[in-house]
């Protein structure tokens, strides 16, 4: 199942206690790099006690042979969910191509697919 999410769960909680902290401000301004999204994000799902990887290594299993292609889940939350983060205008359906392609290489049921700068900004 892919989600894409302005608002779910343990990012609506994110996204409240980010809204409380001024120290925090500068996730809030639209226009930055998705890598610094990222580490904002990530940073609060460690603040909430969550076990996170970053840019994590998704190989491609060919006649039995992981390869490296260069596939990496932006966040990976309790090695269950998949976040892959967008810092663009307007999600495309190859974007939530890209995340199913992620989620059956890394054999994992749930992604969201999130665009960062509409999201912070709300």
């Amino acid at each position: 199942m892919v989600l894409c999410v302005r608002k779910n769960g343990i990012l609506h909680r994110v996204k409240r206690r980010r809204h409380r902290d001024t120290q925090r401000r500068i996730c809030k301004k639209p226009g930055l790099l998705e890598s610094a999204y990222e580490k904002c994000l990530a940073y609060e799902l460690r603040e909430l006690g969550l076990k996170i990887e970053l840019q994590k290594a998704v190989p491609v299993v060919y006649k039995n042979i992981k390869l490296d292609c260069g596939y990496r889940i932006d966040i990976l939350v309790e090695d269950k969910v998949i976040i892959e983060l967008k810092s663009i205008d307007a999600l495309n359906p190859v974007h939530e191509a890209q995340i199913l392609t992620y989620m059956k290489f890394a054999d994992k049921s749930t992604g969201l697919l999130i665009n960062l700068p509409l999201w912070f900004s709300v």
